[in-house]
């Protein structure tokens, strides 16, 4: 995934101790994204906005809140997480994101 023409913000957000590390950028039409990476481990994540996580680079199992079936995501496949809600992503190997905010 390639972005142009973004303001990028070089404060990075730091979750559970470094393991999950991203930095927001700010597309030309005033889109936030956030781009990271994570290291192995199983994390859990809340969500306020409805969002779409795409699989940069590496792979990662899910399981979004209220189900409890894990999928397999790797490079080029994402997954979308409903508005209030959550997922856990477990990693067994770097995985690199790029999470878009939708409406």
């Amino acid at each position: 995934m390639k972005f142009e023409n973004v303001t990028a913000l070089a404060e990075a957000n730091l979750y559970f101790d470094g393991k999950v590390v991203s930095h927001t950028i700010i597309t030309a039409e005033g889109e936030k994204k956030t781009l990271g990476v994570i290291l192995p481990g199983s994390y859990h994540f809340g969500t306020e906005a409805a969002e779409r996580m795409d699989v940069a680079g590496g792979a990662c199992s899910v399981v979004l809140d209220g189900e409890t079936e894990k999928k397999s995501y790797e490079a080029g496949s994402y997954f979308e997480v409903p508005a209030n809600s959550g997922f856990t992503i477990e990693v067994a190997d770097n995985c690199q994101y790029v999470c878009s905010y939708l409406a």
